[in-house]
């Protein structure tokens, strides 16, 4: 999420340091920093966060308890009233599962225009272009606190007796919606809708996008507020069915407290009226099962224990403080009240992890842990891959891990890795087939004179799930056995060596190129020399040189090398690589040595 510092300032009355120092003190306390532009930082919310900090507000709480800067306010401590109570405008929920709550706030009288420039600019900060003051200010409330908001145009509902009527409903089989988006999208009942119950029209998809039919245009004075609760599940699997991701969709994805609906229409409410004016009729809430936030006890012991370092009742305590949790203390336990906002904290190892977070995991020091108290248990089939891929990498075998999935097979999946490989593979020897012929085009570029391949992998044949080794080489036809075949006197680990490589560099994509050479050289002449002379004047695209045949004639010795060129960057031409070899044979010339 993109976090302007001057819009993040305005919960604080102490100047906040600068974007950079913010964004260090977030990385190690919080969340990483993909990146600092200016004074614009993109924080990367994890997803066990993205229920209160996908929003300043929820920023501004992670900063002030790390820096130790108290809030100049706090949109989220207060009561947030709905208030007055209206029934110019009903809700029905077809299924509170899918939909926990949703508060409908009628406002008549609006008068639609450009924002101020102070809130274009706090949306321009977001990647947001301004449309008009009422949908921005949706948009701002959402980005500020969290909560995700819509506004229709109340003139285009149906009213019946002068009233309206909101239905959170599943959509029905084939039932269409054109969106803000200007794109027509069909729908089916696998997908939350809002519908004009009294017209028996979707004016919505429930936490994703609204529709045209009932979009604000200058033209609106009255409109209906939406700031509801989704299931989070519900709106992920719409949002990718139809391939539609909004701002919205991402937050209701997270899971979000319905109690957040409150705070995010009071809000929008009250800066819709700065902005444009009207009077606001009222709220309609429908919230059959109110969220009720579950104490976790916290013993004073716990931490020291979890954590390998002692804390005190003075850190605990001033850790909660700094985090804004309510505690009480009784005895030795902390009692501490969750806010609304923080699903993420269940029991008493989440607090824990909020103190060891806040205070930072740096000041934990390192421990070895204690000899363990009996033999480690060994994993027979761990045991037998390591024992059996030691045994053929050391007989010049490489091995490969190919797609479980397959064309062909016994199990089929449900969710289809693509539309021509649907079944669970019943045998490693396709795969091994595949791998060899891909990889015998490259043996002169990994300098091998035979591929020999092998794969550890799970099969499922015959209604059973084994773990098999298969083997195949440019010589041998591919074949399997079971690895429980390998498993022999299994009883400790043994210390492998560390790896001496040095570097690791990713593979060119683009062709190799082989070419050969043979000359006839002083006897005394080492082939090392000559392949060193080889490779000064081969160019920068001659990636390996390979003495593949010596022979001795009486006063002079025959060497023969293969070199090989490729390039990283695109596909060589023969014309290109002519040209470099012809400098490789004015340099053996100029040696003295004669081409065979």
């Amino acid at each position: 999420m993109r976090i302007s510092r001057d819009w993040l300032q305005k919960y604080f009355h102490a100047p906040l340091p600068s974007a950079e120092e913010l964004a260090t003190a977030l990385t190690f306390h919080a969340f990483e920093i993909e990146s600092v532009e200016g004074d614009i930082l993109d924080v990367k919310i994890t997803p066990n966060r993205g229920h209160d900090c996908l929003s300043y507000r929820g920023i501004a709480k992670e900063i002030s308890a790390i820096l130790k800067l108290p809030l100049s306010s706090d949109p989220l401590k207060e009561d947030a009233k709905l208030e007055p109570v209206t029934d110019a405008v009903s809700v029905l929920i077809e299924d509170t599962e899918l939909a926990p709550r949703y508060i409908a706030g009628y406002v008549k009288g609006v008068k639609v225009a450009r924002s101020p420039e102070w809130l274009v600019k706090r949306l321009e900060a977001m990647g947001q272009k301004s449309i008009n003051n009422i949908v921005d200010a949706t948009n701002f409330v959402m980005f500020n606190i969290g909560q995700p908001l819509h506004a229709f145009d109340a003139g285009k509902l149906q009213a019946k007796d002068g009233k309206y009527a909101i239905e959170v409903r599943k959509a029905k089989m084939e039932e269409k919606l054109h969106a803000l988006d200007a794109k027509d999208y069909t729908l089916d009942p696998s997908m939350l809708v809002i519908a004009d119950k009294n017209a028996d029209a979707v004016i919505g998809i429930a936490g994703v996008k609204g529709g045209v039919a009932a979009g604000i245009t200058e033209a609106t004075t009255d409109i209906i507020l939406e700031s509801a609760n989704f299931s989070g599940a519900s709106v992920r699997k719409t949002a990718r069915t139809l391939n539609l991701r909004t701002d919205a969709s991402q937050r209701f994805e997270q899971v979000l407290s319905p109690e957040l609906a409150a705070f995010g229409i009071r809000a929008a409410a009250d800066l819709i009226h700065k902005l444009a004016g009207g009077e606001l009729v009222g709220f309609a809430d429908a919230y059959p099962t109110p969220h009720v936030p579950l104490p976790v006890t916290l013993h004073a012991s716990h931490p020291t224990r979890v954590l390998g370092v002692e804390m005190s009742k003075e850190a605990i305590r001033d850790g909660f403080t700094r985090l804004g949790f309510s505690f009480e203390e009784k005895d030795d336990a902390f009692i501490v009240n969750i806010p609304f906002e923080r699903l993420d904290l269940l029991i008493a190892e989440d607090l824990i992890e909020e103190i060891a977070r806040i205070e930072g995991y740096d000041s934990i020091p390192s421990i070895e842990l204690p000899p363990a108290a009996s033999s480690v248990a060994v994993n027979q089939n761990f045991f037998a891959s390591e024992r059996v891929r030691e045994m053929l990498v050391s007989d010049g075998y490489s091995e490969v891990i190919m797609s479980v999935f397959s064309d062909k097979g016994e199990r089929s999946v449900l969710n289809k890795v693509d539309s021509v490989r649907p079944h669970l593979r019943s045998t490693l020897v396709d795969g091994l087939n595949d791998a060899l012929k891909k990889n015998v085009q490259n043996k002169d570029l990994l300098g091998l004179k035979e591929v020999k391949l092998f794969e550890i992998g799970t099969v499922w044949k015959e209604g059973n799930e084994d773990i098999m080794v298969g083997i195949v080489t440019e010589k041998e036809k591919a074949k399997e056995d079971p690895l429980s075949v390998f498993v022999k006197n299994a009883s400790e680990y043994e210390p492998l060596p560390l790896s001496e490589t040095a570097r690791y560099q990713p593979f060119s994509r683009y062709p190799s190129i082989t070419r050969d050479i043979a000359m006839w050289v002083p006897a005394e002449t080492v082939s090392t020399d000559v392949a060193a002379t080889l490779k000064d004047h081969a160019g920068p695209v001659c990636v390996r040189i390979d003495l593949f045949d010596e022979f001795k004639k009486e006063d002079k010795v025959s060497y023969a090398f293969r070199l090989v060129f490729q390039s990283s960057e695109k596909t060589l031409t023969d014309d290109e690589i002519n040209a470099e070899m012809e400098n490789v044979y004015s340099a053996v010339k100029s040696k003295g040595w004669t081409v065979r």
